[in-house]
């Protein structure tokens, strides 16, 4: 695939994966579905994933897992969720993979990453920083959140950034960083020409990331209601945006918990524009606009 830097100047705009849609009401359905259905995929998704799913989902959840029932051969949902149930084999991260809504974009809450450059800023120069990305989806943001460190740390900074997500799909069309141009409408030409290559030929419109910001980024699945994360040093920073407004309270606590426990004193949390912890004070301190501090 061949790539060359990009010069272009874009106006802003956002991209999105995996917004919820459905087939409507049963007329027509393909598969029989009902409530009996639809509450088994609530219990097992918020078993599985801590994800809440509200009873107005019905149609989502049907054309989402119908796909499932197709690629896997069964008839009926009460088929296939027997089979689920009775395995715990891949099928399981295909099925956490299509009820998990990813809406992500470049420098997506702008306010944030002014922030984050100055609190990289205001340490030493020999810091040595840990950051995590918990929700990467299809990689805007771990990339914005790299190309900000070395912007303002400058290229030699000692930096490394974690990028988990439950879905195993949109965690691997992240490694690769291939995009639409249209999907970087909102980033400033000066980034455009110093972190991407862009497509010629059969790939013109598309954009790669260069080697500096993919080299900067470790990719993981990682499960947030599951006490098997696998890390061990603490970080200095972590971006857990848009995530717990799928969780329930109990398990928003429970999540918080165990962000608090991976985190350095003094570290900064960057929570959704939506997302409001001030139930946990004794974790976290606000710092200002959905941005935390680890107590």
């Amino acid at each position: 695939m061949k790539y060359t830097p990009s010069t272009s100047v874009f106006a802003k705009a956002s991209s999105t994966m995996g917004a919820d849609t459905g087939s409507g009401g049963a007329q027509g359905r393909e598969f029989a579905w009902t409530d009996a259905d639809f509450d088994r995929v609530q219990s097992l998704i918020y078993q599985r994933a801590g994800i809440s799913l509200h009873d107005g989902k019905h149609a989502m959840v049907y054309s989402r897992l119908s796909r499932r029932l197709r690629d896997t051969g069964y008839q009926s949902f009460r088929e296939y969720l027997s089979w689920l149930e009775s395995t715990d084999g891949p099928e399981w991260q295909e099925f956490v993979n299509a009820l998990t809504t990813n809406l992500t974009s470049f420098f997506r809450e702008q306010h944030h990453f002014e922030v984050f450059a100055d609190h990289l800023k205001a340490k030493s120069a020999a810091t040595q920083w840990r950051v995590w990305c918990s929700a990467a989806s299809t990689g805007e943001e771990p990339y914005s959140i790299v190309m900000t460190a070395l912007e303002a740390l400058g290229t030699r900074a000692n930096f490394s950034l974690t990028a988990s997500d439950i879905d195993s799909k949109v965690l691997a069309s992240a490694a690769q960083g291939v995009y639409r141009l249209e999907a970087l409408k909102g980033v400033d030409s000066s980034k455009l020409y110093r972190f991407f290559l862009r497509g010629k030929g059969a790939n013109d419109g598309m954009v790669r990331v260069k080697p500096e910001l993919r080299q900067a980024i470790d990719f993981c699945i990682v499960n947030l209601i599951r006490d098997d994360w696998p890390f061990r040093d603490p970080f200095d920073v972590v971006f857990c945006r848009n995530v717990m407004i799928y969780f329930d309270a109990p398990t928003q606590r429970r999540v918080l918990e165990r962000i608090h426990k991976v985190m350095k004193p003094g570290g900064l949390l960057f929570v959704g524009h939506a997302e409001n912890f001030s139930d946990s004070r004794d974790l976290f301190v606000l710092k200002g606009k959905t941005v935390y501090e680890r107590r």
